[in-house]
C-alpha cells in the first residue's frame, strides 16, 4: 500500500511498480490508461457494466457493475491501492465513501465541479478566464431573463449530464424558445440548465494540463474540427500566435494549480478572430483531442495522467512530430479497414468494443506529417467520411 498524507489530500507520495489501480470506467479512455499503467508495472482492476469491455481486454481483472454501484466500488478500492476514472459521471459521493481504503489522487472537488456545469464556468471564472456570457437558468421566468441580457442566438444545456451534444439545444429565435415551451407543457419540465451566448470564434481548440498535485506541464495547442457534435479530426500543432499559445498555456496552468490537478485535465477552447481564448469546458480526464500524443509526443496524455495519480515526477511532454488525428465512428469501420494495407502511415488504434454502431467511437487514426494541411486533404480523399463533409 503507498504512503498517504492528509496534507496531500489523499495522493500518493509515490506508487511503486506492482501496486494496483483501479479505473472506474471502461471504454476507450480506460483501455488507454490501463496500458500506460502496464507499461510502467502497475496492475490494473476496471469497474464496467459491459462484461470484456474495451478496458478489461488489457487489464487484470474486471468487476462487472453499474457505475454507480456503492458496493462495486468498494469492492474495486478493496482490489487497488489508487482509483480514477475515465469519465465525468462518476457518483463522487460514492468515491469520497472508499478514500480511506483506496486513495484518490484526483479528489473529487474537480469531478463536481465539471458535472455541473454553473459550477464549472463559476471556477473559470474566478480563477481570472474567459468563458461565454453565460447565466443559471431553472424556469421560464429565468430563462427569459438570460434572453433579455444574452439575446439570441445562445446554447440551453442541463447543469449536468450530456456529452456531445446531447442535454443541449441552440436557440435562434423565438421559434426555438417555444419548442422548449411545448417540451414543458407535455410534462417535460424544466430541469436546472445554463444558458449560453454564442462565441463568435475562428475555430475551436483544446489544450492538455497534466499534473502530480504539485507540478504541472501543459501539452500543445492543438486545433478541433467537431461534425455533427462530434469531434471529427485534431490538428497538432494549432496554427496560433504567440499570444494564444502563451495565453493557452498560462490559463491551463492556473487552472491546474485552482485545482491541485493530480492527473490529466483537458480544456477545451474558443479562439476568435481577434486572438482571444475563451475556455468552453472543462473534461477531468484525458481527452479524444489528446489521442495524437501517443505517436506524436515524448510523453502522452496517458502516461502524463498515470505519472500523475501516481505520484511520479512530471517531465515537460516535446512535440516529436506534427500530427492529424481522425476519429473512427461505425459507419467508418469498413471502409477504413478496406484502406489500411494502401498507407502505411496510418497508425490505426482499434477500441476494441463489441458493437459497431452508427457515430459511436470505436477507434482513431494518427498521421504524423510534415504538412498537417496536405495530410487532411488525404485524409479526406480516401472518401472514408464523405458522410460527414459540410453541407454548402
Amino acid at each position: 500500500m503507498p504512503s498517504l498524507s492528509e496534507e496531500t489530500n489523499g495522493r500518493v507520495s509515490m506508487l511503486m511498480p506492482g501496486s494496483t489501480i483501479g479505473i472506474i470506467g471502461g471504454g476507450q479512455l480506460g483501455r488507454m490508461m490501463a496500458l500506460s499503467a502496464r507499461y510502467m508495472g502497475f496492475k490494473v482492476g476496471v469497474l464496467d457494466p459491459t462484461p470484456n469491455c474495451p478496458t478489461a481486454q488489457v487489464a487484470d481483472f474486471q468487476i462487472t457493475a453499474e457505475y454507480d454501484d456503492k458496493t462495486a466500488i468498494h469492492d474495486l478500492a478493496v482490489q487497488s491501492d489508487v482509483l480514477t476514472y475515465e469519465f465525468e459521471n462518476v457518483d463522487a459521493d460514492a468515491i469520497d465513501e472508499v478514500r480511506g481504503i483506496a486513495a484518490a489522487p484526483q479528489g473529487t472537488d474537480l469531478l463536481r465541479v465539471t458535472q455541473h456545469r454553473v459550477h464549472e464556468k463559476q471556477f473559470i471564472n474566478d480563477h481570472g478566464t474567459a468563458t461565454a456570457p453565460w447565466r443559471a437558468v431553472n424556469n421560464f421566468d429565468e430563462l427569459d431573463a438570460a434572453l433579455d441580457e444574452i439575446h439570441y442566438p445562445a446554447v440551453l444545456k442541463t447543469v449536468s449530464g450530456g456529452y456531445d451534444g446531447h442535454g443541449q439545444m441552440v436557440l435562434r429565435s423565438d421559434a426555438d424558445l417555444e419548442k422548449i415551451r411545448a417540451r414543458g407543457d407535455r410534462g417535460g419540465g424544466f430541469p436546472p440548465s445554463i444558458l449560453e451566448g454564442f462565441v463568435d470564434f475562428a475555430f475551436e481548440a483544446s489544450i492538455l494540463v497534466s499534473g502530480n498535485g504539485k507540478d504541472f506541464v501543459t501539452f500543445p495547442i492543438v486545433r478541433n474540427e467537431h461534425r455533427n457534435n462530434i469531434l471529427h479530426m485534431t490538428i497538432a500543432p494549432a496554427k496560433v500566435s504567440e499570444h494564444v499559445a502563451r495565453e493557452a498555456h498560462e490559463l491551463a496552468i492556473r487552472l491546474a494549480k485552482g485545482f491541485e490537478l493530480a492527473g490529466t485535465l483537458a480544456i477545451e477552447l474558443f479562439i476568435t478572430k481577434d486572438d482571444q481564448v475563451i475556455v468552453n469546458e472543462l473534461a477531468p480526464r484525458p481527452h479524444n483531442s489528446g489521442h495524437y500524443t501517443i505517436e506524436a509526443c515524448s510523453m502522452d496524455q496517458f502516461d502524463a495522467h498515470i505519472r500523475g495519480i501516481a505520484g511520479w515526477p512530471m517531465p515537460e511532454p516535446k512535440l516529436l512530430s506534427p500530427a492529424v488525428m481522425v476519429n473512427v465512428l461505425g459507419q467508418h469501420v469498413e471502409p477504413t479497414r478496406a484502406l489500411i494495407a494502401s498507407h502505411p502511415e496510418w497508425n490505426v488504434h482499434d477500441y476494441g468494443k463489441a458493437e459497431v454502431r452508427h457515430d459511436r467511437k470505436m477507434g482513431h487514426i494518427t498521421v504524423l506529417t510534415d504538412d498537417p494541411e496536405r495530410t487532411v486533404a488525404d485524409l479526406e480523399a480516401t472518401g472514408c467520411w464523405n458522410d460527414l463533409k459540410k453541407k454548402a
